[in-house]
């Protein structure tokens, strides 16, 4: 206990930052790291460039949570332990936006963590343009939907008595959801902003629904009665609205962040477990009643020996789905893998590393030629593909 309260900065007493640092403070110590770097693997065409790094100056400094492209390419949004949410250029870095910045307001000394973000899909249903939602963990969660460029709260929903730690729209912009320490998924209408289901346990025979934590929940690409959830009781669960409960499980899936998505079609899952052996996997999401491991992809490669344990996983936004990224902690790096068509023979082709921090969450851009990584320093690291 005393070593836990000591890894704590005065801006993460709250959950999802203690738990987060408590992780990282289990590892084995480290040799000090080189400088960080872009480095390349393999010999294949495709690589990654660094374009610039956002750097909100908090002080103390505040660790990154979230990191998500705008669905038109226009904007990047970063969450902070601090309870801040930052909107800068994808182009060129620059700060255009702030939101929820508490800093200096009486009373607030103590901020709440913004721990995800969604941008709202752009689809005919949406009038008002630029919307993004986000959770944080207060103890009583908060569901907020903001107008970036006039920084106004649209609209809070309040969860009594449960921390969020993850959302996610469905693809058309129709309905979220949302999910955290109670277990439970909601589902919630985007229109009206009410509650229209909650999914709980399972069919308890092969499915009993989640006993921990969940940090992680995506839709499928095109079923929106089909989401996935993932947390701390080593399972990804397959939930099925018209059902109302769990009709499947991933079993050996240890996630503690944004770590679980489809691929663009919804034929495999990709999940990245806090672990050093096999953290990063593929799933074919049609195998029967049991989704079956498609690919364990290999961490190690013939230019590094390290392992990672993953705190984020994320698929590329384009038809295919044809690059992974991911990052965690231990290695405090972030790796870019090509996923060949088929989703078979995942080979990594570059890398950021000896980063001074671990990294907390990764995103595509929808165009598929950048990435963000966020990390416990503070920063925002984009790069180009190309």
């Amino acid at each position: 206990q005393a070593r836990l309260s000591t890894a704590i900065r005065p801006n993460l007493l709250r959950y999802l930052g203690a738990c987060r640092h408590w992780m990282a403070e289990r590892e084995e110590p480290k040799a000090p790291a080189g400088q960080e770097q872009v480095t390349k693997i393999g010999t294949g065409a495709r690589r990654i460039r660094a374009r610039y790094t956002c750097s909100p100056g908090y002080k103390p400094v505040s660790d990154c949570f979230c990191v998500r492209f705008s669905p038109d390419d226009q904007y990047l949004a970063a969450s902070f332990a601090n309870g801040a949410i930052n909107i800068y250029n994808a182009e060129s870095g620059k700060q255009e936006f702030v939101l929820n910045n508490v800093e200096g307001k009486d009373g607030l000394n103590m901020p709440l963590p913004t721990t995800q973000l969604r941008w709202r899909p752009h689809t005919a249903q949406s009038k008002t343009k630029s919307v993004l939602i986000s959770v944080n963990a207060e103890f009583d969660g908060q569901i907020l939907h903001w107008h970036i460029k006039s920084g106004k709260c649209l609209h809070t929903i309040t969860e009594k008595g449960n921390q969020l730690f993850c959302l996610d729209y469905f693809a058309d912009g129709s309905q979220f959801a949302t999910a955290g320490r109670d277990r439970l998924v909601r589902v919630y209408d985007e229109a009206t902003k009410r509650l229209v289901q909650t999914l709980q346990g399972g069919d308890m025979k092969e499915t009993a629904g989640h006993s921990n934590r969940v940090f992680s929940l995506k839709y499928h690409p095109q079923h929106p009665h089909i989401l996935l959830s993932g947390g701390w009781d080593n399972t990804v669960q397959v939930w099925d609205t018209r059902r109302g409960h769990s009709v499947r499980s991933l079993w050996n899936c240890y996630l503690c962040g944004d770590s679980v998505d489809f691929t663009s079609d919804g034929s495999q899952i990709l999940t990245g477990s806090w672990r050093t052996d096999k953290a990063l996997q593929l799933w074919d999401f049609g195998a029967g009643d049991n989704a079956q491991i498609a690919e364990t992809v290999e961490w190690k490669s013939a230019s590094s020996q390290s392992t990672c344990m993953l705190f984020a996983a994320q698929c590329s936004k384009d038809a295919g789905s044809s690059m992974i990224l991911a990052g965690g902690s231990q290695e405090n790096e972030a790796k870019f893998f090509m996923r060949p068509p088929g989703g078979r023979g995942v080979e990594p082709f570059g890398a950021l590393i000896n980063l001074p921090k671990p990294v907390f969450t990764v995103d595509f851009a929808p165009n598929s030629r950048m990435a963000a990584i966020g990390s416990a320093d503070g920063l925002v690291r984009v790069l180009d593909i190309v």
